[in-house]
C-alpha cells in the first residue's frame, strides 16, 4: 500500500474566483512531498530533497509518537538549500530503536520497522482444576 502526500495546487476554476493570480500562486506548499509506503516489515517514508547536504537533514522521533523530518542550518553563517519540515504520527507496533535513514541522490528514505508481538499466553495444564464450577449463567 502506498500513499503520497503531494503539494496542494489550486484548480484552474479557483483562478476565476480569486481577485488576482499574482496574489495567490498556483502552489500553496513547496513542490517537494513525502511518499509513505507500507510493507509487511516496515513503513517507508521517502522525501525528495534536491540540493540539500546530508549534514543539513535532521530525522527525529518525538515522544515515541512522531517522526519529524526537517532541514537545519549547520551553523549560523549558512542556510540550508531549502526549508523543509514534515511531522508524521507513527503507527503503533513499531521498533523505534530500529529506525534508519539514508540519503542518496537527493532522496531521503526513512525506514520504520514494524514489531510483531504475539499477544498470546500459555496455560499450564497443571494449573487447570479438575472440576470447573459455574458461578453465573449467561443470559
Amino acid at each position: 500500500m502506498e500513499f503520497s502526500f503531494p503539494s496542494y495546487q489550486l484548480s484552474p476554476l479557483y483562478h476565476y474566483l480569486l481577485p488576482s493570480p499574482a496574489l495567490f500562486s498556483n502552489q500553496l506548499l513547496p513542490e517537494n512531498h513525502v511518499n509513505w509506503t507500507q510493507t509487511p516489515e516496515a513503513h517507508v517514508y521517502s522525501a525528495d530533497l534536491p540540493g540539500v547536504r546530508k549534514e543539513e537533514i535532521k530525522v527525529e522521533v518525538e515522544d515515541s509518537r512522531y517522526l519529524i523530518i526537517r532541514t537545519e542550518a549547520i551553523d549560523d553563517s549558512t542556510k540550508p538549500a531549502m526549508d523543509f519540515k514534515r511531522k508524521f504520527r507513527l503507527p503503533g507496533s513499531i521498533d523505534i530503536d530500529g529506525i534508519s535513514a539514508k540519503y542518496e541522490d537527493g532522496v531521503l528514505t526513512v525506514t520504520v520497522p514494524r514489531t510483531f508481538r504475539r499477544g498470546g499466553f500459555y496455560i499450564d495444564p497443571a494449573d487447570v482444576p479438575d472440576r470447573v464450577e459455574v458461578l453465573a449463567r449467561a443470559a
